[in-house]
């Protein structure tokens, strides 16, 4: 289907980095890319993140100057673990590391309480191995490979308090060279208790005959950017600042990866805390002193601790790219949906199919055994707010079989929100604003209550189905607003406004559902024309 210049303007991105002047702006990507780390090959650059539970997971994004991204492929299509089939908030995939080493393109995670795991690939955007239990053990978390040049091969890690009653501290383990399994238990390289509270994160280097490992401190919203040297890879290890807030407006600037290139420019990607919108990617300039420490950002106080920039000159990569950012929109036109969609658990086929000329049909499904609210049910397909302020529209055709059918819009985090269409017990259809509170200390459950609702039934039949467009608009901070339109131009506004939320290490996401509350699939289905995200007017 060929794409006409309305519909082209209707997808233009809602945050770009790239300037067009020869600079970028940060955040490089305004979303919830957690966690980054981020390498180069040759003339590209690859950045994973953390997923949680989310699957698929493990994204790969590719770049050729570091400011302009696309989402390529997902490393995990399935997390193959138990209690996976549903949501496990702020479980699963864990501050990945990924790295280039003989030939092929490495990631290590953990998830906190299975172990450490590795998959490869001969190339990011194909497909990736079957994840490899490295070492089965509680806690160990963030794990970074360095492999030496005498052949050895290290693996660094931190702790979980949560798991293993331990924190601020940093082991160096050796491991096999095929990144198979640990060799030993590790030693302690590092505490940083006293000075560098609740340092984790750790990113393993060697440059110019020293050991580096570049950690996070300070805790996520307040903390610093820390780096570790030392010339034996089990220390001793001094440390320094390299990177904090000063006097910039953003708030705990760390935990993430450096690159080289072929330049000779170094820089540093790493992630902002920012609530409900998630951990947001930033692009940090990153030089090296003659003293072999690394500055990180703009070195304003010249005591060699860096602060963020705003807007600076683009890398130097040696050619100019174009504009790029990744897939938000979607108008479901593909033989399968976009790679920017993600369910809250490992997914069945038969929850969805792309229609070619109707589009995204959900089918509706049950709640899992048990769960009796949207926050333990895994069949909610969304994404990551892509900007700070933007809206999001959907055409909804609604076919529903039995009473509990809802198929609509939502914004989802420890609160959430949503905008759809119901069959009752009557048979009336209803559009209502449903809003749900996440029970405190319970991962699956939450307080729902319909705040308003109009009768839909007259605008539809069970023949035909029922026809709405859905939307919500949002500005900071986080602040939405629901709307509906019987042919998508004059849109009345329902509800009172709601303030998206976090959910657990995640920021709040945003897309489209159908399923059953009551009893099982019966046939119902909800199709989605369109997933259309603007800037706000």
């Amino acid at each position: 289907m060929s794409t006409t210049q309305s519909e082209q303007e209707k997808m233009a991105p809602v945050w770009v980095a790239d300037q067009g002047d020869g600079t970028y702006r940060n955040p490089i990507l305004h979303a919830d890319y957690s966690d980054p780390d981020v390498i180069r090959v040759g003339e590209d650059f690859y950045m994973t993140a953390s997923s949680f539970s989310h699957i698929p997971g493990l994204p790969i994004l590719h770049s050729k100057d570091l400011v302009n991204w696309k989402l390529v492929q997902y490393a995990i299509q399935r997390l193959d673990l138990e209690g996976y089939d549903v949501p496990l908030h702020g479980k699963g995939v864990w501050a990945p590391s990924i790295r280039y080493h003989d030939g092929k393109y490495w990631i290590f995670f953990s998830t906190p309480d299975e172990g450490i795991f590795m998959t490869t690939a001969d190339h990011p955007e194909g497909e990736w191995s079957p994840l490899h239990l490295v070492h089965e053990v509680k806690g160990w978390i963030d794990p970074c490979p360095l492999w030496d040049e005498d052949g050895q091969a290290y693996l660094v890690h931190a702790f979980a308090k949560s798991r293993t009653g331990i924190k601020s501290k940093i082991k160096v383990c050796r491991m096999a060279p095929d990144g198979s399994r640990l060799l030993d238990e590790g030693q302690i390289v590092f505490d940083g208790t006293a000075h560098h509270p609740t340092i984790e994160g750790p990113k393993f280097y060697k440059r110019d005959g020293y050991y580096y490992i570049f950690a996070p401190a300070g805790g996520v919203k307040p903390g610093w950017q820390t780096v570790l040297r030392s010339k034996q890879v089990f220390g001793p290890y001094e440390d320094r600042i390299v990177m904090h807030q000063g006097a910039s407006n953003v708030n705990g600037p760390h935990q993430g990866g450096y690159v080289e290139l072929e330049s000779g420019e170094s820089w540093f990607i790493h992630f902002q805390d920012r609530d409900a919108y998630g951990r947001i990617v930033h692009l940090q300039p990153m030089k090296w002193n003659e003293d072999g420490w690394p500055v990180i950002g703009v070195d304003r106080e010249g005591n060699g601790t860096g602060e963020p920039v705003d807007v600076y000159t683009k890398p130097d990569v040696g050619a100019a790219y174009p504009i790029t950012v990744p897939d938000v929109s979607d108008d479901f036109q593909n033989d399968r949906i976009g790679v920017q969609w993600q369910w809250q658990a490992n997914s069945r086929p038969e929850w969805a199919e792309v229609v070619p000329d109707k589009g995204l049909v959900l089918h509706m499904h049950p709640y899992p055994e048990g769960i009796q609210s949207l926050f333990g049910v895994p069949q909610l397909l969304m994404q990551k707010l892509p900007a700070s302020a933007f809206e999001a529209t959907s055409k909804l055709i609604f076919l529903p079989k039995q009473e509990g059918d809802r198929a609509g819009l939502i914004v989802f985090g420890d609160d959430y929100a949503c905008l759809s269409l119901s069959q009752t017990d009557t048979g009336a259809v209803r559009l209502s604003l449903l809003r749900g509170v996440k029970q405190p200390d319970n991962h699956l459950h939450a307080d729902e209550s319909e705040e308003t609702g109009l009768d839909w039934s007259e605008h539809g039949s069970s023949e035909t189905g029922w026809t709405i467009h859905l939307r919500f608009s949002l500005e900071e901070p986080a602040r939405c607003q629901f709307s509906w339109s019987k042919d998508g131009e004059d849109f009345q506004p329902i509800g009172a406004p709601f303030t998206a939320t976090t959910a657990l290490w995640v920021g709040a996401k945003m897309g489209l559902f159908a399923l059953n509350t009551r009893s099982a699939n019966r046939g119902g289905q909800g199709v989605f024309r369109y997933f259309e995200v603007n800037e706000t007017v």
